[in-house]
């Protein structure tokens, strides 16, 4: 392994399409989770930073973005998405220094974000108001507006794709910006940003805030010329955010992590299920909010199943994440490691059996690497299985009956996503009617898609991405009634 030796340095913020330097002269470094040098530096937005950011998006509302059409906001978008897979390779491998995902994941997700811009530049224009028929002497209509200045805090395990999913929507329809992503994850804004001014959008509609949550976040959600403020993150957040949004009674929408449910009936395709049940608990080295970290298996197929698990988790190539070979690299910072030790060490202080894995590959001194981890003996009320570990940890629990495996997939604060496996379509429909989570699949796990609505149950979150659903999230419906009656209105203070 050797030391990055030269350090990428973003000295501006993005606001009101100009690169600003921020107020306070400050700025972050920037990690990469590989070799654990500082690869690049950005800048540090603090509170005179996030008015000014405010301040600007909020012209752009009122200005120039506000003339266009829902037309001419939709082939913005569509420019944005060209250049966006213009840069594919090169923003996927920036994502990579910057959070230690594989290439391969970084590129591929980049190039999925761009589909998701596609789908929502081609909605622009067909959101529609309705004529509802109120009275026959009346004309009564609804108009679809813009929320307006939305404020969109995203986290680093997959910046890119979250800028997509929040930015494609919230300019669909007609909104502004703030985006204020992780300080562990800047660099991709940044670049993003330059690919917006590319595309042509006036002058204010995304502004770029890198900073850490306790002041430029907490500024930004607070702030009253915030209309509304989408979250992806840890629910304690998402709970301050709720509390600093309820002063001017902001839209908020929040997606927030699970601890999702994966559930394995003994007339499954066992060897398919085995590699899904693999890929969907250890990918991004578990830093995803869907993973399938709870494995239910029916005791008629737990032995077998188990050892087939663990003979192809032991195939997973940890590894350098610029190494096209690499399966998984290591987690995005000290911290994030740091927490999914001591998991591990939770889950053998509560008398669980680490079925393989359980510490740091060899060979990887440096670097915030760590194992697959498989665990067996623990019940479904043990640390492992009812905590967000956010590595790549899985919890393996047999069960018996379905009744059984519902409540126990069902006993968790979380609902984002859980998955079963069966070949009876009955079984599918009953089973997956029970389960609460915002999304399930059968026969495969979290298929998430532009199309599909994705958001959670429970501590899971609040509203929902993705899909056509998510344009209500970032409108407001306005009501407009003309009366044209011959008739004198009647006077109720007539005998006054």
């Amino acid at each position: 392994m050797t030391s990055t030796t030269t350090i990428a340095d973003y000295p501006h913020l993005f606001v009101g399409g100009r690169w600003t330097a921020p107020s306070a002269g400050l700025s972050i470094d920037s990690v990469d989770p590989a070799t654990e040098d500082v690869w690049a530096r950005v800048p540090r937005a603090t509170e005179p930073d996030v008015d000014r950011a405010v301040d600007a998006a909020r012209a752009a509302l009122h200005g120039p973005w506000s003339r266009l059409t829902a037309t001419q906001r939709g082939r913005l978008i569509f420019i944005l998405a060209d250049l966006l897979e213009r840069d594919a390779e090169r923003l996927g491998r920036i994502e990579t220094m910057d959070n230690g995902k594989p290439l391969r994941d970084t590129v591929g997700e980049v190039k999925r974000s761009v589909e998701w811009l596609r789908y929502y530049a081609g909605a622009a224009d067909k959101v529609e108001g309705t004529v509802v028929p109120y009275k026959h002497d009346a004309h009564a209509y609804t108009r679809v507006e813009p929320v307006g200045v939305v404020a969109a805090i995203t986290p680093w395990n997959s910046p890119i794709s979250l800028y997509s999913w929040k930015l494609g929507p919230a300019l669909a329809m007609g909104n502004t910006v703030v985006l204020k992503p992780s300080e562990l994850t800047s660099v991709s804004a940044l670049e993003f940003a330059q690919l917006f001014s590319e595309a042509g959008f006036p002058d204010g509609v995304l502004n770029i805030v890198p900073g850490y949550g306790h002041d430029a976040g907490a500024h930004l959600v607070a702030h009253p010329g915030v209309d509304k403020v989408s979250f992806t993150g840890s629910y304690p957040t998402a709970q301050a955010i709720m509390r600093a949004a309820s002063n001017g009674l902001k839209r908020v929408s929040f997606e927030c992590g699970g601890k999702s449910p994966h559930i394995v009936f003994p007339d499954s395709d066992i060897d398919r299920a085995v590699s899904v049940a693999t890929h969907s608990a250890f990918r991004s080295t578990g830093q995803s909010c869907s993973l399938g970290s709870r494995l239910f298996l029916h005791r008629d197929i737990y032995t077998d199943f188990l050892d087939a698990l663990v003979r192809r988790t032991e195939r997973i190539r940890v590894g350098m994440p610029l190494d096209p070979s690499t399966h998984i690299g290591p987690h995005t910072s000290a911290e994030q490691l740091a927490k999914t030790e001591h998991y591990l060490d939770a889950g053998r202080r509560e008398g669980g059996r680490v079925v393989t894995g359980g510490g740091r590959p060899s060979g990887y001194d440096r670097g915030y690497f760590v194992q697959p981890t498989i665990f067996d003996g623990l019940d479904n009320n043990s640390t492992l299985a009812s905590e967000e570990v956010f590595g790549p940890v899985l919890t393996v629990i047999p069960f018996e009956t379905e009744d059984e495996v519902i409540s126990l997939a069902n006993d968790t604060s979380y609902g984002l996503v859980a998955g079963l496996w069966t070949k009876d379509i009955s079984r599918a429909h009953r089973v997956a009617a029970q389960l609460q989570a915002g999304m399930v699949s059968v026969n495969t796990f979290r298929p998430v898609h532009w199309t599909l609505p994705y958001g959670g149950y429970k501590s899971s979150g609040l509203g929902r991405e993705n899909g056509l659903a998510v344009l209500r999230e970032y409108c407001e419906i306005k009501s407009v009634v003309i009366d044209f009656s011959a008739d004198e209105p009647a006077d109720p203070f007539a005998d006054a």
